[in-house]
This record gives C-alpha cells, structure tokens and sequence, in this order.
C-alpha cells in the first residue's frame, strides 16, 4: 500500500496537542496539515478524534530467536508488539546462541528482515572473553552494548573488575547495564532458603533481590561511567534510590541516562499474592513508594525512556515453585494501553508519555527519521482508541507465543486501533497485516 490519509485526527506532538490530517506516501510522512484535501490515498482512515502518536520505539525485549521457539520469534512477538502500539524494537542479545559474535549479530538481523512485522535493531553482547571484538565494533551496526553487571544468563555476566573498566573505557557506542549485586543477592537468596526450605514464596522476591543490590551496582556503572567518559544507559530502574544517581536535565546535556520499565511504573509488592510468579523479573518489582518515586521522575528528566522489558516464558515454568520459576513478563501487546492508564489517572501528561516512548528513545540512540510526527519521517504511526467502558484484556486473544499475560485481569480505558509500521497497515480494523515487513533500525554515529 503506497498511500494512507488519515483525517481528522488529534496529532500528538513534540510537546502538543492539535488536531490535523496527516498524509502517507511510500513509507514516509509527506504531509500534516489541518485539512488535506484532492489526494487520492489507496486508504482513507477517518481517526473520528482518535489520538494519532508516533509509535512506541522499545529500547528492550527478548524476542528469544534464536533459541527458543516455544517461548517467542521475531514473527509472533513482532505481532504482539503492533497490536500494542510498538512500531520498533530493539532486541536483547541473551538468546542462543548469544549475541556476542558478528556471525550471531548478522543471524539475528537476517532472522527479523524475513519474518519481523516491527522495525528492528540489535543490542550487542557482553562477556569476560569477547572485549577485542566489542572495542572494534562499528557503531551505527549495533543498537548498543549490553552488559549484565550482576545475575544474568550463560556466560553473559561480567563480574571481573579489569574486564569491566576496559569495556567502559572502550566501548564504541552506548552500553547498557542490567544492574544487581551478585553477592548481595546470594546472601539475601541464602538467608531466605535456611527460613522457608524449598517454599520460599514468591513475595520474597524483592527482599531477595533487594533495593541495595541494585543501588550498589548502578552506583558503580555511574562512577565508573564519569571516570572514563562512557556513553552509559542505565536500564529497568526500580528503586527510589537509584533515582538519585542521575541528572534531571535535558537529554542533550547527558552522558549518563537512564530507562524505567512498564511493569514498575503498573505493579508494586502487593501484586505478589496475587500474581506470584508471574511478576517474577529482574529487577524485582518493588515497594509502592519506589513504584510512586519512579512515576514522579519521569515528570523531570530524571529517567529518560519507557521500555517494556518484554521478557516471555512458558506458563508451565511459570508454574513451578519460585525458586526455579524464570523471571521475565511478556508485556508488548498491552504497552501503550497498560501506559495510557497512567495518563487516564493524571499521572502522567500525554505529551510526556509519548516523549518517553518515543521522541527520547529515538533521540537517546541516534535513530534517524523516526520517533516524531514530521513531515518527511517514516510513518510509524498509531491511533488510540478511548474505551470509556474499559475493555477487558481478556476479550483479546494473547499473541505472544507463551500465551499468557500479568494483566489478564485489567480493563484499559484506551486501545490501538491502527498501527502502521514504515508506512505499512501493520493493525487495523481488529486485523493483523501478514504482509507488513518492519525494515532495519539506522542508528547515525
């Protein structure tokens, strides 16, 4: 489809609120203006009001291709992401293989160009022995550099202090940190098992992995950020006193920035009898307070992006005792509905939520022509449909592949009602466009 007119929607823009028409010709934005008039668009939408956003650019998911099949693809998350209005994505390199070679990296990017219906871009990985070929890195082949300073998967966390001040000091482009306390959390895990034996409840999660284990470490990635001039991107913060690690100044200012996860900002402690499990992640989901502190920041400038973290696994592991459950949410079908609760209840400005969602995270990784409402831009688009009633999560059918959600429960006031991706009708009409193909990230460094 080479053309789609959309009229008669409320645009929300860089800080505004208007309402205008907005023409799309060959996967680009070609023209807004309040009314558009004697084009002849393969596809007329009649947004009737509807909020028309730039779509959601998420910074962090774990698609888990290569890898893990009954878990996620690059075809069934990607599908999953549109309906929750996620144009692009940028995918995690814990998969299996992991993403510490040029060969995996060019897999992973050959893997999405066939079957991925969001646009996509890959976070390169970390280990003790892999250093040579991150220093050589060409920067604008990669989203960033990911680094697990704490517990993480396989061979993928770096814990050896020499390894860790050679990576800041060379890395050619941003490095992402996963922030925790190894020991910190295995003393805590320790101390849990000796009181509850093998029934250790899934409350204990975030007194296991606790508010110090990550302080501790994100207080390290910033210090040894300042000491070598690191370009540093602090990820899924989940504690108010983390918080005070980072400027609140504009993006541009920054060297140092930092990431909060959908999940933190809509879940607290007390969701733990209910969900168990299925809320287990790293970081832990924590206090009201912290949840309340992280909302706060992203009014300032404090915390720069809103990622989801979307992190599937099997309801069967799910399902086991929480020891051995996995941690991860799968939470891309329901991002910006679940985030539009925030700005349903005043918490948040909707301009602001689409600053974070988008306008940041372009900016923050140097993505060209996308993440804006510009003439000339790639159109990824979304409209936003006001369910006054709510609509109940479980009127949809789950896309991702695990085939299960933590907001099961919910009704959100808001839906996607029409995604386009570089141009493309990704979602429309309750409908998913097979043929929508997402195209590769640029990143210009």
């Amino acid at each position: 489809m080479n053309s789609v007119l959309i009229r008669n929607a409320r645009l929300v823009n860089e800080g505004q609120q208007f309402d205008a028409d907005l023409l799309v010709d060959h996967g680009r934005i070609v023209k807004i203006a309040s009314s558009i008039e004697g084009e002849n668009a393969a596809l007329e939408i009649d947004a009737n009001g509807q909020w028309l956003l730039p779509g959601m650019i998420d910074d962090q998911v774990h698609f888990r291709e290569p890898g893990a099949p009954d878990k996620g693809s690059f075809y069934t998350e990607s599908r999953a992401a549109v309906v929750g209005g996620i144009t692009s994505f940028m995918d995690m390199p814990n998969t299996q293989p992991a993403t510490l070679t040029l060969a995996a990296l060019e897999d992973k990017k050959r893997r999405a160009a066939l079957s991925s219906m969001a646009n996509y871009g890959f976070h390169f990985g970390v280990s003790n022995d892999n250093l040579d070929t991150v220093a050589a890195l060409n920067p604008s082949a990669v989203a960033g550099v990911k680094v697990f300073m704490g517990a993480s998967t396989g061979n993928m966390l770096v814990d050896d202090p020499q390894v860790l001040e050679r990576l800041f000091a060379e890395v050619p482009t941003v490095l992402l940190a996963h922030c925790e306390h190894t020991p910190s959390i295995q003393e805590n895990q320790q101390r849990f098992a000796e009181r509850y034996g093998d029934n250790v409840p899934a409350g204990a999660h975030p007194l296991i992995r606790d508010a110090q284990a990550c302080f501790r470490s994100s207080s390290l990635a910033v210090e040894l950020a300042k000491r070598f001039g690191t370009r540093l991107h602090v990820l899924h913060l989940t504690t108010a006193q983390e918080l005070t690690l980072f400027e609140d100044k504009p993006l541009a200012q920054k060297q140092i920035t930092a990431e909060v996860c959908l999940h933190h900002l809509l879940f607290d402690d007390r969701d733990y009898p209910r969900l168990g499990n299925l809320i287990k992640c790293n970081p832990a989901i924590k206090t009201q307070a912290d949840r309340d502190a992280l909302r706060l920041a992203l009014l300032g400038n404090r915390l720069d992006v809103i990622g989801s973290d979307h992190a599937p696994h099997t309801w069967a592991e799910k399902q086991r005792p929480y020891p051995l459950a996995p941690a991860g949410l799968p939470l891309v079908q329901h991002a910006l509905p679940a985030l539009l609760e925030l700005v349903a209840d005043h918490v948040l400005p909707l301009t602001t939520l689409v600053a974070k969602t988008s306008h940041r995270v372009a900016d923050l990784f140097a993505i060209p022509d996308r993440g804006y409402l510009r003439e000339g831009y790639w159109a990824d688009l979304v409209l936003i449909r006001p369910e006054p009633e709510g609509r109940a999560v479980s009127r949809q059918p789950i896309l991702a592949q695990c085939g299960w959600t933590p907001f099961a429960e919910r009704r959100f006031r808001h839906s996607v009602s029409t995604t386009l991706v570089s141009g493309q009708i990704a979602w429309h009409a309750e409908s998913l466009n097979d043929s929508c193909k997402g195209l590769p990230l640029r990143f210009n460094r």
